[in-house]
């Protein structure tokens, strides 16, 4: 099982030094780094497609994903272009983790319905797919055809579960206010329906975190089947290189 980390949580106020935290993390190993789209909180998280193209221009190799992109907030065309600019940016070690989202606070912010967001969602992304893979469509012209499409990660619970194991190239679950036994138990829904990469994201590590049972924590996402977890190492949690340790 392959470790990453995200890019958020740099410090508790401003600046945030989004390229030396991504060369340390990847100086400490981490394969991918990650960066969330969180808005209207209380308190500045970089946006994911500035902190993305900041930690593309500061390392070689390591992978690069959103995690993850709240599809309602956006109208599909604007989203596509920033999708394109950061693949032009990034190569092919773009990831895109994209969702419905949850929060009400961000759907506030940006005057949008959080209801209806499972419906635009799904009407949303087909039209995104198509204007990533043909870099337009018949109501927006955005780029030349780009030669691949960056996964597509689905971030969400419930029945959607077996829609990521379906309809996209992978899933995040989330592990924020879940449990490890409930992560395993939905990731046998997903490898029974079919899913390929399943990433175990956002694990919180705060500060005196006890890092024996986060081991413990890892090494069964491992043994379960995940391919990836990702870590949030929060302000005042312990070194990132300590973390990194932990899997082999």
């Amino acid at each position: 099982m392959r470790l990453g980390a995200t890019l958020a949580h740099l410090s508790d106020a401003p600046p945030y030094p989004v390229a030396p935290w991504a060369r340390r993390l990847t100086g400490a190993g981490f394969a991918h780094l990650w960066a969330p789209e969180i808005i209207g909180r209380g308190r500045l998280v970089p946006d994911p497609f500035v902190a993305l193209a900041a930690a593309a221009g500061a390392t070689d190799g390591v992978g690069l994903a959103t995690g993850t992109i709240q599809v309602p907030l956006h109208h599909p065309a604007e989203l596509a272009h920033r999708m394109l600019s950061l693949q032009a940016v990034c190569g092919d070690r773009l990831a895109l983790g994209i969702s419905p989202g949850s929060t009400r606070d961000d759907y506030a912010t940006l005057d949008r319905e959080h209801r209806s967001r499972f419906r635009v969602f799904d009407e949303n992304v087909v039209r995104l797919r198509e204007l990533l893979e043909r870099g337009g469509d018949d109501r927006a012209r955005l780029a030349d055809p780009p030669l691949s499409r960056p996964p597509l990660l689905l971030g969400s619970w419930g029945a959607n579960v077996e829609k990521a194991a379906r309809s996209f190239d992978g899933w995040l679950a989330s592990g924020y206010r879940t449990s490890p036994a409930e992560m395993v138990e939905a990731l046998g829904r997903y490898r029974a329906a079919g899913g390929r990469r399943a990433v175990a994201y956002a694990l919180p590590v705060p500060a005196g975190v006890d890092l024996g049972r986060l081991r413990e924590d890892l090494l069964r996402y491992a043994d379960a089947g995940f391919d990836d977890a990702v870590v949030v190492v929060e302000p005042g949690g312990p070194d990132p290189e300590r973390v990194r340790a932990l899997l082999p």
